[in-house]
Formats: C-alpha cells, structure tokens, sequence
C-alpha cells in the first residue's frame, strides 16, 4: 500500500471532510446551542450537498485499492478500516462502500469482525464455467396462447426516451423531471429527517396508506367541493404506479382502451404491456374532442379511457368547461371509467390563473378513477402519489395494488406528509410557479426567433414542456440524432402516438434545465441540427 495519501479535492464538502478541522467543527456544533433536531436536519442536508462528492470518493479509493491488491498474498488480511480512514483522509463511509465495490467484483471478502482480506485468485480460464446459452427464451417469450391478440412484448422505448442520461456534456431538453435547482431539497432532507423520529417510522404502515396522508390528497382531489372522503384514497408508488394499477384493474386482457392521441408514451406501454389495445381519440387545443369520443366508445365498446384534462402531455391543452361535462356524459353512458391522470396540477405556472376542478371533484357516481403523485413537483425519487375512486372500483384497484407491492413504504409516505405540512411546501410551489414561467417564455421565444421551422401552436401555462410541429416529412430519428451529436437530448413526437402520427413532432422540456441561457444554448445546438437535417 501507498505511504503517502492520494491527493483528494480541495474544499469538498459532507463525510469525507473528515480532517481535524472538519471533525472538530462538527462536534462544536452539536455540543453548542443548536438543538438537535435542527442538527440532524443541517447534517441531513449536509449530506445531500455533498452526495456527488463522496460517490468521487468511493470511487477513487476503491481504484486505489484495487492498484495494491497485487501486494497481498490471497487469503491476506487487508489494513483495518481505520487505518484505511487515516491513511487515505476519507470517511469511514467511504471505506466501506469502496471495500463493498471491491467485494461485489469478488476482488475480496469480508468477515464480521475479523476484517478484509484479497480473495482467492479465480479458477484458470480452462475450469472456467461454460457461457450459458438463453437463445430458448426466445421461444418461451414469444408463444402466444390462443385467442391471445396483443403480443406479450413490451416496448418501453418511450418512456425510456425521457428518462435516459445523455452523454456527457450534452444539454437535457427531454427530461421529465425538475432541475436539481427546482427542487426542494433542502425541504426534502429536512421532512426525512423529521420523519424518521417519528414513533413507528419504520413499521408496516396500513395497506391504503397513512390516514393523515389519504386525508390530505383527498381534500386535494377534491377541491372547494370536499366531495371526496379520506377512505376513498389508496396511497401509490407515484403516478406510473397509479396509472398501471387503474389499467390492470379496469380494463380485462385484449380489451381496447381509448387513450388520447397524442399521449404519454408510459401509458401506451403500461396498456400494452398488460395485454390492451390502445385505441386514439384525437386532441386538439380544447382537450380531447368529445364527439370523436362518443364514436369511439360505440365502435369499440371499450370501458376504460385515458386522459389528461389539466395540461395535457405532450400537447398542453386544457380541456374545456362543456368537453369537461361531455366526457362525463358520454362515459357514463357507455358504461365506462375515465381515468383522470392529474400530473401537472402542481407545476400550473404563475400566469395560469385559477384551475379548473378535477373531474373527480364533479363526479359523484364513481365513473372517474383519479391519479395524481408529488414526484413531479419535488423530486423523481420521492415516489408518493394516490389513486381515488369509488364504488366496488376502489375495491378492486385495492386488491390489483397489494398483490403488485404490498404498501409503499413508510418513512416515505411519513416524508411526503412532513412535506406538503411544513411551511417550505407553500414557498416551494410559489417558486416553481414563477421559474416555470420565466423558463417558458425563454424556450418559447427562443423557438419563434431561431427556429422559426418548428410551429408552435400552443403555449401552455402549466406543465413542463413545449410541441412543436415540424415541417412536413421531416425524419424525428434523424433530427433526434443530430441533435445528439450537436450536444442536446431532445424528444422525438412518434411515441406519443399509438398509431400513424398525422404530423412529425418534437416534444421539448424548460423544467430540465438549469435556467434560460442553458436553454438559450440548448437552443442554439438543435439549430445546428436542423441546419443538418431540414437543410
């Protein structure tokens, strides 16, 4: 091993500051007047900020170590944790995630209370075992029993288009998420901390969630109206989570589903996933046309539709007051449920002026299934949302929810209540509601100015992202690619429809974005690409 340290950066922050001066503030700090909670909350925020530093140094201690593993025999113990901690300057944490890496490439072993040692050399290339041979999977996957008529293969490559990284250094206008500069972090570590004290943090919370927190999503959903009772709300793994329950649930397999179109790419794969036919009713800049609708259910005799009234994704309508009161109409007289995917009601921009009530709000006969989630307003990993409905639905959507997950997990749902309680949750939608604002007006301009090719027809007051049109016989593929290569992530519009797309489209974010001039650059890179590819 190495006598002198590596070189570690200079004026990191969080565990692996663990030098004198570091340990020595630390203790003064707990030792004086702060009082604890508010010390777990710092150090809870604390550590967050410093969460890209110590993956930086997990990873450079475990390259480090894996260097010196040569100079120990196999078999022989390793320097103890604590002379790791000293010789290196790092955390005790950080020795022990960079020994954990060490040990899951089977480089060395560990043993409670004895140490770590290097492992064994592996087995000579010849006692090697055979690669295994999984072409018959191929087979199994694919025999359709019969009467089956929706193919068992999943195609995720539209949700997959949004949630994937892209390479380094380029811009991210496809994401679906807020900016880590939008999101209440600080509010966040301190609700987990807050929430982790609570008396039975840690133990099985009731199947349809807290009580307080199906409470406070049903005065949500409800509105001025208080139409909607506590015991009407199961508590979800997010929206996807919602969204997929209420598809399982509602629609038997090979039935068709009436979803708009254009629609949220994780909705078409969830219906086809599980075996449903996904069938487009149009939108346009009112929501969903409601006289294409009423044909629909008659042609079809489907008994589920999909839609989102507030926002919609990927085009922004709102759907108006008397399509609002014709899709009620209409489903309830086909005998259907409308699923209301709420998504964007918490990201409504400071200009939108007062929203509409949800359907569920409207809808005292159980025809309406009501999604809504705290991912998008806060963070992708706070996973916390609601399914409503009600009648013998709520029931079965119950049943689909348990046998999928059980229950989402408690400290989270004891942290999202400790959130949207605490004063920081009101501060937070007010500076969302403004930077959105000032993010979509940056993009939308910067649009109309530079790239005067892509038509925007609708500029929304809520949600996170703008539709533009492109020219006739424009290739999404290649533009998306060029687009890659100048340097920015952006959304092709093909897997939003669940048939032949009338037009090509892209779909671009403003929430995924550091602030203006990154989509002013970003901006500037897909010029480059049009430029390549329209010519």
């Amino acid at each position: 091993m190495p006598t002198r340290p590596p070189r570690w950066p200079a004026g990191g922050s969080g565990p692996d500051r663990a030098g004198p001066e570091g340990r020595g503030a630390g203790r003064a700090a707990v030792r004086g007047s702060v009082p604890p909670l508010t010390a777990i909350v710092s150090l809870a925020v604390a550590l967050s900020c410093g969460l890209m530093q110590e993956r930086s140094s997990v990873a450079e201690l475990a390259r480090s170590l894996r260097l010196e593993l040569n100079r120990y025999s196999p078999g022989e113990k390793l320097p103890s944790s604590r002379a790791l901690v000293d010789r290196y300057r790092v955390s005790p944490v950080t020795v022990s995630r960079a020994l954990a890496v060490l040990r899951a490439e089977g480089l060395v072993v560990t043993r409670p209370g004895a140490g770590a040692f290097r492992a064994a050399r592996p087995r000579a290339a010849e006692e090697a075992p055979r690669p295994g041979d999984t072409s018959w999977q191929e087979v199994a996957l694919s025999v359709e029993t019969s009467g089956e008529s929706v193919p068992r293969s999943v195609d995720a490559s539209g949700v997959l288009a949004s949630l994937a990284d892209p390479p380094p250094g380029a811009l991210e206008l496809h994401g679906g998420y807020l900016h880590p500069s939008l999101q209440p972090e600080r509010a966040m570590a301190a609700a987990l901390a807050r929430a982790g004290r609570r008396p039975g943090a840690w133990d099985r919370p009731p199947i349809e969630g807290l009580t307080e927190l199906r409470a406070w999503f049903a005065a949500e959903i409800g509105g001025r109206t208080g139409s909607l009772a506590p015991s009407e709300v199961l508590i979800t793994a997010g929206g996807q989570s919602a969204l997929t329950t209420a598809l399982r649930a509602l629609a038997p397999p090979g039935s068709p589903v009436l979803v708009e179109s254009p629609t949220y790419p994780g909705a078409l794969a969830a219906a086809r996933a599980f075996g449903l036919r996904p069938v487009p009713v149009p939108v346009d800049a009112d929501g969903v046309r409601t006289e294409l609708l009423e044909q629909a259910l008659r042609a079809t005799g489907a008994r589920v539709f999909l839609c989102q009234p507030l926002f919609q994704n990927p085009t922004g309508a709102v759907l108006s007051a008397e399509r609002r009161r014709e899709v009620l109409r209409v489903a309830r007289a086909a005998g259907a449920f409308v699923i209301e995917d709420d998504f964007a009601r918490r990201l409504a921009h400071e200009d939108a002026g007062p929203l509409p009530a949800t359907l569920a709000a409207d809808d005292p006969d159980g025809v309406v299934v009501h999604v809504c989630s705290l991912t998008k307003i806060t963070s992708a990993s706070l996973r916390v949302g609601a399914l409503a409905a009600r009648g013998p639905a709520l029931e079965r959507l119950r049943a689909v929810q348990v046998v999928d997950s059980f229950f989402v997990p408690r400290p989270l749902q004891e942290a999202a209540l400790e959130l949207v309680g605490s004063p920081a949750w009101t501060r937070h939608l007010r500076t969302v509601a403004t930077e959105l604002r000032v993010r979509r007006e940056a993009l939308a301009t910067g649009v109309r100015r530079g790239l005067p090719e892509l038509a925007l027809r609708q500029v929304p007051a809520g949600g996170y992202h703008l539709w533009p049109r492109l020219p006739d016989g424009t290739d999404e593929a290649a533009l998306t690619s060029a687009a890659l290569r100048a340097g920015v992530a952006v959304t092709p519009g093909r897997p939003y429809f669940c048939a032949e797309p009338p037009a090509p489209h892209l779909r671009l974010s403003f929430a995924s974005a550091a602030g203006p001039a990154e989509l002013a650059e970003g901006l500037r890179r897909l010029r480059t690409a049009c430029d390549e590819v329209l010519g």
